[in-house]
C-alpha cells in the first residue's frame, strides 16, 4: 500500500472516529437536555398555578374555580394535563375529568411532594409504547405554611419529540458537512505530501537504476530537506566511487603509451642512424598525442557523466547541426577518399545543448569515417519518427563483430581500425551520456545491406 493511501486512511480513521464520538455525544445529549428544559418549565408552571389555586382549595371551591382557570389554559391550546390532590393525595381536580376521587398518594410526584421533597416522575400511558411517556412535575399548594394539597402539571414527551428529532437531524447534517470538509482537507494535504514523496521516490529509483536524475523541486518542507540530504549524500558517494574507478582505468590506459615513450627514449640513447632516430621520435610524438587525446576525451566524458541535467539548452535546428558536423570532418573524409552525404527530411528541431550534440554526432561520424572503406559513402540522415528525431550515421564497412555487440559502449573498449590505429574507446560512452542528458537514446547495429548504422534518437521539438 502506498504511503499516500496509508496517510489518508489513518487520517480518515482518526477524524471519523472523533467525529462519530462527538456527534454521538451531542445527539444523545439533545434528548436529556430538552427534557431537562421541559421539566424546569413544568416546575415553574406548577408552582405558579399552585399559588393561584391555593385560596380556592382552602375554601373548598377548587372545582369551579379550577375549571375557570383551566379554561383559560385550554384557550391557549397548551397540551398540559393538570391534577390537584388534597393533603391526603385524593384527586380533587383533573383537567381531563378522568381520575377525580382517585387516590394518587402513592405516585412518586404526589408522595414526595406531600413529604416536603421535590416530586417528579415519568410514566408511560401505554406500557407498550415508548413514545407515550408523560412527564409529571408537582408543586405543593400551601395555606401560609400549612400544606393543603398538591398540584401536578403533566406534559407528553412526544410534544417535544419533534424538537429533539429536528435538533438531532441538524446536528447530524452539520456534522456530516464538517466531516466531509475535514476529509477533503485531509485528502488535499495527503495528496500534496504523497505527490512530493512520489517525486522523491522517482528520483531515488532513477538513481538506483543509474539514470540521469535531477533532484525535483520539493518546496520548503521536511521532505525537501530529506531530498537535499539524499542528493548531497549521493554526490559524495558517487564522486568517491567515480574517482576511484576513473583513476584505476586512466592509470591502466596510460601504461601502454608511457611504456612506448620510455622504450623509445631509451633506444634514442644508443647510436643509430638518422632515419631510425626519426622513427623513434615520431613514435614518442604519436604516443604523446595519444595521451593528450585520451585525457581530453576522458575529461569531456567526466563532465557529461557528472552532469545530471542540461545547463545551456535551446532549440536546435537538426539540419544546420548536421551541416556543421559535416563541415568539421570534411577534410578528414577527403583524406580517406570518402564522400559525405547529408540529408534531413523536413524541418526538424530538438531541444538541447548544441555543443554537446555536435560533439556526440561528431564522435559517431568519426567512427564511421575510421571504419569505412576508401572511395565509399558515409551517410548522415535525420527524420521524424513519432515524437522523436532519429539521427543516423552509417557506413559500408565490416560492421560490428558479434563478440563486441554488448561491449561497444564500455569505457576504453575499442575495435581495431582498418588502418591499424587505436582509438581511446571513449567516443561511444560520451554519445550515450549526451543522449541520456537529452532524454534520448543511442543504438549501434549492423545494417541489413552491410556496414554499421548508429542511431541517435532525441525528443522532437514542435515546429511552430
Amino acid at each position: 500500500m502506498k504511503i499516500g493511501l496509508r496517510i489518508l486512511l489513518g487520517y480518515f480513521l482518526i477524524v471519523g472516529l472523533a467525529a462519530w464520538f462527538l456527534l454521538n455525544v451531542f445527539v444523545e445529549e439533545v434528548k436529556p437536555g430538552v427534557r431537562s428544559t421541559l421539566e424546569d418549565t413544568l416546575r415553574e408552571t406548577a408552582q405558579l398555578l399552585a399559588e393561584v389555586v391555593a385560596a380556592d382549595l382552602r375554601d373548598g371551591n377548587s372545582e369551579a374555580s379550577l375549571q375557570a382557570t383551566m379554561g383559560g389554559v385550554a384557550r391557549r391550546e397548551l397540551d398540559y394535563r393538570i391534577t390537584i390532590t388534597d393533603a391526603q393525595g385524593i384527586v380533587r381536580f383533573d383537567s381531563e375529568n378522568k381520575h377525580v376521587g382517585q387516590d394518587y398518594s402513592q405516585w412518586n410526584d404526589i408522595y414526595r411532594t406531600l413529604r416536603g421533597q421535590y416530586g417528579a416522575r415519568m410514566t408511560r400511558d401505554d406500557p407498550a409504547d415508548e413514545r407515550s411517556v408523560v412527564m409529571y412535575v408537582a408543586a405543593p399548594v400551601r395555606d401560609g405554611q400549612r400544606l393543603i394539597g398538591v398540584l401536578t402539571v403533566a406534559k407528553p414527551i412526544s410534544s417535544v419529540q419533534a424538537i429533539v428529532e429536528r435538533s438531532q437531524r441538524r446536528m447530524l447534517r452539520y456534522g456530516a458537512v464538517l466531516l466531509g470538509l475535514s476529509l477533503l482537507i485531509g485528502a488535499a494535504v495527503t495528496w500534496r505530501m504523497a505527490y512530493r514523496v512520489g517525486k522523491l521516490m522517482d528520483y531515488v529509483e532513477a538513481v538506483l537504476a543509474g539514470r540521469k536524475a535531477v533532484l525535483p523541486t520539493l518546496g520548503s518542507s521536511e521532505i525537501s530537506t530529506l531530498g537535499r540530504a539524499m542528493d548531497a549524500m549521493r554526490a559524495k558517494l558517487e564522486g568517491k566511487e567515480y574517482v576511484e574507478t576513473l583513476m584505476h582505468t586512466l592509470a591502466h590506459e596510460l601504461k601502454s603509451p608511457i611504456a612506448a615513450i620510455q622504450a623509445s627514449a631509451e633506444l634514442l640513447e644508443e647510436d643509430m642512424s638518422v632515419e631510425e632516430r626519426r622513427h623513434f621520435l615520431a613514435n614518442i610524438q604519436g604516443q604523446n598525442a595519444r595521451q593528450r587525446q585520451l585525457i581530453d576525451k576522458l575529461l569531456a566524458l567526466v563532465r557529461v557523466e557528472k552532469q545530471q541535467g542540461l545547463e545551456a539548452a535551446e532549440v536546435v535546428d537538426v539540419t544546420a547541426l548536421l551541416q556543421d558536423v559535416a563541415g568539421d570532418f570534411r577534410a578528414r573524409a577527403a583524406e580517406r577518399e570518402l564522400t559525405l552525404d547529408t540529408t534531413a527530411a523536413g524541418q526538424l528541431r530538438v531541444h538541447g545543448d548544441p555543443l554537446l550534440l555536435r560533439q556526440a554526432i561528431g564522435n559517431l561520424l568519426d567512427n564511421a569515417i575510421s571504419f569505412a572503406p576508401p572511395h565509399s559513402v558515409v551517410c548522415m540522415a535525420a527524420q521524424r519518427r513519432d515524437a522523436a528525431v532519429d539521427i543516423t550515421v552509417s557506413d559500408s564497412g565490416a560492421g560490428v563483430p558479434d563478440y563486441a555487440e554488448q561491449r561497444i559502449f564500455e569505457r576504453f573498449y575499442s575495435l581495431p581500425r582498418p588502418d591499424g590505429a587505436k582509438s581511446t574507446g571513449l567516443g561511444l560512452p560520451f554519445v550515450r551520456e549526451v543522449a541520456a542528458l537529452h532524454g534520448g537514446s543511442v543504438q549501434v547495429a549492423n545494417a541489413e545491406q552491410g556496414g554499421c548504422r548508429a542511431t541517435l534518437r532525441l525528443p522532437a521539438q514542435p515546429v511552430s
